[in-house]
């Protein structure tokens, strides 16, 4: 799958800019809730190693999750659960064992059936889903990181799979909240990094949304809140999912306040 690849180029782009980082510098908070670029890299490598997991076996998958779990349902974050699975490790040692593990991840979602159904903590998913998603977190907390670093990432074309994932999430977005899902979903058109131009959906004039498709995954990922972009969003129903718009899993949550996450200058 075309996504395993893109997976692991999206993670090797994180690591280029962590490679040159001190011990020290791993503990540094960023924008995103306060975690640490530790927090972030422990979280990743985490739940990759949960998606390679799921890809061998739901056995394998069930006895590794059992314990996030557990944890979940005692309310405990997910930030505090990978601490006493990581078991200490952190700084250079983590991101070069997250390295290696997203690596191997990526190998085995390369060869999969894209349509194999796997166990997660949500509904199953297929195999290409879960990659997709994988690459979707990566880029999206790796947003934190280079905002940390005052670095502009250079962005590729498979910032694709991002955005058709936020589109696929329209309606998850509102039933999640507990809302009516409002019909027909807006048109979305979207320029990507090299200049191609993609379309989603019937043309609208009067219910849409225009932009970078970068900046549509910012909204639809939460690194970013719509005011801090320069997406065209035309009708009610297109301003009220951007104003919300949640393309990962679990209860709601709010995008960041205007101004909140930002590069770092």
């Amino acid at each position: 799958m075309q996504q395993a690849e893109d997976f692991r180029d999206e993670t090797d782009a994180l690591a280029a800019i962590l490679q040159p980082l001190s011990e020290a510098e791993f503990d540094q908070p960023t924008l995103f809730k306060g975690w640490t670029i530790d927090d972030v890299i422990g979280h990743l490598h985490m739940f990759n190693v949960a998606a390679a997991k799921s890809l061998e076996s739901d056995a394998a998958f069930a006895d590794f999750f059992a314990p996030i779990k557990r944890g979940m349902d005692k309310g405990i974050s997910l930030r505090e659960l990978q601490y006493p699975w990581l078991a200490g490790l952190r700084g250079r040692a983590l991101m070069e064992e997250w390295l290696r593990a997203a690596h191997a991840t990526a190998d085995a979602f390369a060869e999969a059936d894209p349509k194999k159904r796997l166990k997660w903590a949500g509904p199953d998913m297929s195999a290409l889903s879960s990659i997709t998603a994988r690459l979707m977190e990566t880029w999206a907390h790796g947003q934190a990181v280079f905002d940390l670093l005052g670095q502009t990432r250079t962005e590729h074309d498979r910032v694709r799979s991002i955005a058709h994932l936020g589109v696929a999430t329209f309606g998850w977005t509102f039933a999640n909240r507990g809302l009516e899902v409002p019909t027909p979903a807006p048109f979305v058109q979207l320029t990507g990094p090299s200049g191609a131009v993609w379309t989603w959906g019937d043309e609208q004039p009067d219910n849409r949304i225009d932009g970078r498709a970068v900046e549509f995954a910012q909204v639809v990922c939460q690194t970013r809140n719509v005011a801090d972009t320069a997406l065209r969003t035309t009708g009610p129903v297109a301003a009220q999912w951007m104003a919300m718009a949640q393309c990962f899993a679990g209860p709601p949550e709010d995008p960041p306040a205007p101004g909140a996450r930002h590069m770092r200058r």
